[in-house]
């Protein structure tokens, strides 16, 4: 027997299946950490009761999450949301009471309101996540922000948080004293409305703050990172930022230590002097901790532009694939056609209007990514009910098909019919006796598998591995690389294709 087969190894990473599951593991962690985060004795005791009443009342929300693809692949919209229901708003519930009658002084752990809210939540986040990444618009709008703008927009918002919780600590014993103002993690709308404009004075000062190391993160972002490193090495770099810091951090200091905030929180970073030693250190900080931050968004900037240069070269080999398979298959339905008028067949009309499906399907479908897997079947058998007509021999042909459990999955167009174009022009159309032909197609949890059997003379084995084959697998290679796997064997003078396809 002869083997020839491609590795798939898509299917064989279970964090990927569940990663939701994971998700939900580390939210239960968080939420039995926030519960002793502010103790001071018996940590650990009342960390492992919070862990336990955490988990008994996420347990319903562990298990759907786990069984999650399972479930997506199986049933209907409709069963699957009531499953939902009964796992989030029942069952959730119900441990959580029963869990608090058995254990009522595990209730301080977390209210179960709480754990409701954050368990939701994540649902809501993750289900919006997979809405948006089926339909191609999996978080563009991050992608169209930009690590500048990204640190800019940081940088207004702790900016304006710490004003927001420096009014909100103003005459506060707690923090605010005669010698200096401490910032509390406090949230109080009076006190913001009372204080208004010491707020925005508070918002200007921080952000001027924060826009002096911001001014440092762009010169070494723009400047020093792409003109001097990436260009001359990293002793011109160095030197070039010490530079930049020997001319920018006097007078960034100064501008900052004039500023009344400074005076109010009895601050001594910037000192009196401009030109400490200790201001030039915090300048050369901020350029070195954005550093690899700043390197690793230049390579991935890089590599993004060759993989879109590879992945044009792709399409421009798919498509002298497609232009290599297509005249073939339009040769083989003409000559169908011509030995029909020859034979005066009363089926000859018909067989014009499959072969119209047929070329219609080939030229417009075939150019587009992915068609219905119903398609692609009505392409088959169009095809073979061509072929028969213009056999010298009877035909033994059977095709089973099971697509219940997928209806909507989409492939690349085109693949299938390759194993059963083989099979004809290099099995079936020299038999010189009565040939069977055996086909069978079932998809399921978003895997497909065709196997193509043809019984052929015992001198076609070579010319059973043509072009057709060959491209195949290059097409393979491009549209599915690591999902899918193609096996052709012979054995008794019986010739198997299976093709494999993890798609969803």
């Amino acid at each position: 027997m002869v083997t020839d087969m491609t590795n798939l190894t898509a299917r064989q990473i279970p964090l990927i299946r569940h990663q939701h599951f994971m998700f939900y593991v580390g939210l239960w962690f968080w939420l039995a950490i926030f519960s002793v985060s502010e103790l001071r004795s018996g940590i650990w005791g009342q960390y492992l009761d919070a862990l336990l009443y955490v988990g008994v009342c996420v347990s319903p929300a562990l298990v759907f999450a786990y069984f999650k693809p399972f479930l997506l692949g199986r049933l209907s919209g409709k069963k699957y949301l009531i499953y939902w229901g009964l796992c989030f708003l029942v069952l959730m519930p119900l441990c959580c009471l029963g869990f608090s009658f058995l254990r009522p002084e595990a209730n301080g752990a977390q209210p179960f309101y709480t754990i409701a809210v954050w368990v939701v939540g994540l649902e809501i986040l993750l289900a919006g996540n997979e809405y948006f990444s089926r339909r191609g618009k999996h978080m563009k709008w991050i992608k169209k922000i930009g690590l500048e703008n990204a640190v800019l927009t940081t940088i207004i918002f702790i900016a304006l948080m710490l004003s927001v919780m420096a009014v909100s600590s103003l005459n506060n014993p707690k923090y605010h004293s005669e010698e200096r103002l401490l910032i509390g993690f406090e949230f109080d709308l009076s006190k913001l409305a009372a204080n208004f404009f010491t707020f925005l004075s508070f918002f200007a000062q921080f952000l001027l703050m924060y826009l002096a190391g911001y001014l440092l993160f762009i010169v070494n972002s723009r400047i020093l990172v792409p003109v001097m490193l990436k260009t001359n090495g990293l002793l011109v770099y160095t030197l070039s930022l010490l530079t930049a810091v020997a001319i920018l951090y006097p007078v960034l200091a100064q501008l900052l230590s004039i500023l009344p905030l400074y005076k109010l929180f009895g601050s001594k970073l910037f000192m009196i002097n401009p030109f400490d030693l200790e201001n030039a250190a915090s300048a050369i900080g901020i350029m070195l901790l954005s550093l690899p931050v700043i390197v690793s968004l230049h390579w991935v900037k890089q590599s993004h532009q060759v993989l879109l240069l590879e992945k044009e070269k792709s399409q421009a080999e798919l498509g002298l694939l497609k232009q290599q398979l297509n005249p073939h298959f339009f040769f083989n339905t003409l000559n169908n056609l011509y030995a029909l008028s020859l034979k005066k067949s009363d089926q000859t009309s018909e067989s014009i209007l499959k072969l119209s499906d047929l070329m219609r399907y080939t030229v417009y479908k075939g150019e587009e990514k992915t068609v219905n897997i119903d398609q692609e079947i009505k392409y088959l058998d169009d095809y073979i009910d061509l072929q028969r007509i213009r056999l010298k021999y009877t035909l033994t042909f059977n095709f089973e098909k099971d697509i219940r459990h997928s209806p909507d999955l989409e492939i690349a167009p085109m693949l299938l019919i390759v194993l059963v174009e083989n099979a004809f022009k290099h099995g079936i159309e020299p038999a010189e006796k009565a040939a069977f032909l055996k086909l069978s197609l079932y998809v399921e949890d978003g895997a497909l598998n065709f196997v193509c059997e043809n019984s052929m003379e015992a001198d076609g084995l070579d010319e059973a591995k043509g072009i057709g084959l060959d491209n195949l697998r290059k097409r393979l290679l491009l549209l599915y690389p690591d999902a899918h796997r193609l096996t052709t064997s012979v054995e008794n003078n019986l010739f198997r294709a299976e093709l494999y396809l993890r798609i969803g």
